[in-house]
């Protein structure tokens, strides 16, 4: 936690021909199964209780852009397997609906422990983890990567001495 791999997910986006696209970041840790189903592939009025409108989907608002899901090992083996279908099929089906929707999404995908093990511990599905680990970018701790540090500081410092955005327009 805490290391930027959303930010390393953000560079990687700006520097690639779909950096004009949109870039959508998911929590995958944050929500029941069915939620996250939701929220990733859309859903149809009805689809579930609460269900009290069509939802389009992170991968449907990333379409052409990146799709970031942050902790990808967090998510139920069941939602894998869905997740590794819409990769290999580039398509999606929201809940509810009858048929599927193609997408064109670069995925990206972050753990904060050893994706390998986390196949070995049955955490995470080893057809999922070979269909993301396309390229692999290690992201150590900070206490690995200590000359970072001053870098940090300065940002942060930078950040606490400007008014806010919002105090600027109100001053």
């Amino acid at each position: 936690s805490g290391t930027g791999k959303e930010l390393v997910a953000r560079a990687v986006h700006a520097e690639s021909p779909r950096a004009n696209r949109p870039f959508v970041a998911f929590n995958a840790a944050a929500l029941p199964e069915t939620l996250a189903e939701a929220e990733l592939f859309g859903c149809r009025k009805g689809a579930y209780t609460g269900a009290d409108r069509d939802r389009k989907g992170l991968f449907l608002e990333a379409n052409r852009g990146t799709l970031l899901i942050d902790e990808v090992a967090a998510m139920p083996l069941g939602l894998q397997g869905k997740l590794l279908r819409a990769l290999q099929e580039r398509e999606v089906l929201p809940l509810g609906a009858g048929s599927p929707v193609p997408v064109d999404v670069r995925v990206t995908a972050t753990a904060n422990e050893d994706p390998r093990r986390l196949v070995r511990e049955g955490r995470l599905r080893r057809d999922l983890y070979y269909r993301l680990s396309v390229v692999r970018i290690a992201v150590p701790p900070l206490r690995e990567r200590i000359e970072d540090i001053p870098l940090l500081a300065h940002l942060f410092l930078d950040r606490l001495a400007s008014p806010p955005q919002a105090a600027k327009r109100f001053s």
